[in-house]
């Protein structure tokens, strides 16, 4: 297993992560804590050494994680967020409450070194930026914390590049956090950005919140409180006009004795050396179909197919 690295740090990361959001946060009851800490060490285990979490999937997400890995901790790299300090529904959809005003990332930063029972975050992420914050202000704020050994890089998730560039001239980004998958595309700009200045490109919804796995259609009964029965995404509509792009994977998943996540890894991670996907599960049998797509090698002529075929189906990239 050929390990990617964390923008310039040095830091050594698998090149497919674990998203621990699910654990505690949108996709049903939060899940039993001795179960999930077993499945974090399980992955570690398995050489997955890098764990995605923040406090907005509950204070409770970041507790698990810092004591699955509290006797491990050197062998894992964590990454966690700040700016949104809580949520509010409107309209039957989350509303973030944003805050990355520096007093309050300081704060942030010494709440989530509690919880994640460490003394300092790999990568801390501003989760969505503040309108009423300047990303040199922010810049300068992360400066500061890794001066002081509190966080080893910082990254920035679903930024406009405008405010990335801004804030990297002030101190320098690591990661980008956004989602890519075979729904969401259109990631050429901040592509162009990571391979000019090595920058790591974290995916989050690799799988398309689940969709690209093959387990869902139109029948699928969600438990209460999964937020996927609210998703556009998941609609019977959406659903119906996606099922030629599901069946493509189908196909090419049985051609290569995979499974259609492993082609969906397999596939992100042939397209950028500086992609590190992180789909999340609660299944341990789930991690290890994951984590087996770096196994899987896509030949130059297979990814041109792939493409070829993906831009003669009409994806709806509908998300809420």
């Amino acid at each position: 297993m050929k390990y990617r690295y964390l923008g310039k740090t040095g830091i050594k990361i698998s090149p497919i992560g674990l998203g621990c959001m699910g654990m505690t946060h949108a996709y049903g009851p939060s899940k039993n804590k001795k179960d999930m800490i077993s499945l974090i060490r399980e992955a570690l285990n398995l050489e997955c050494n890098f764990f995605d979490t923040a406090v907005v999937y509950g204070e409770e997400n970041e507790r698990i994680l810092g004591e699955a890995l509290k006797p491990y901790r050197e062998k894992a790299v964590i990454a966690t967020k700040f700016g949104i300090t809580g949520q509010k529904m409107v309209d039957n959809k989350p509303l973030n409450l944003l805050d990355s005003s520096p007093k309050s990332i300081k704060k942030q930063a010494e709440e989530s070194l509690k919880r994640l029972k460490t003394d300092y975050i790999d990568l801390y992420y501003q989760h969505r930026t503040d309108p009423e914050v300047s990303p040199e202000d922010v810049a300068n704020t992360m400066a500061e914390l890794i001066k002081e050994g509190k966080i080893k890089a910082w990254g920035v998730s679903n930024a406009s590049m405008d405010y990335i560039k801004r804030a990297h001239k002030i101190c320098p980004i690591s990661a980008i956090e956004n989602q890519y998958s075979f729904v969401w595309q259109g990631n050429e700009e901040e592509f162009d950005f990571c391979d000019k200045n090595q920058v790591t490109f974290v995916a989050y919804s690799p799988l398309g919140n689940g969709f690209l796995t093959g387990k869902f259609d139109e029948n699928t009964k969600y438990e209460q409180g999964d937020f996927r029965k609210t998703m556009k995404r998941f609609s019977k509509e959406v659903l119906k006009n996606n099922k030629d792009l599901l069946n493509l994977v189908k196909e090419i998943a049985k051609e290569k004795n995979a499974t259609p996540a492993q082609i969906t890894l397999a596939w992100e991670l042939s397209k950028k050396p500086f992609i590190v996907p992180i789909p999340g599960t609660t299944k341990i049998e789930r991690l290890k179909e994951n984590l087996k797509a770096w196994d899987i090698t896509l030949s130059k002529t297979e990814m041109e197919n792939i493409d070829n075929a993906l831009k003669k189906i009409s994806i709806d990239k509908t998300y809420f």
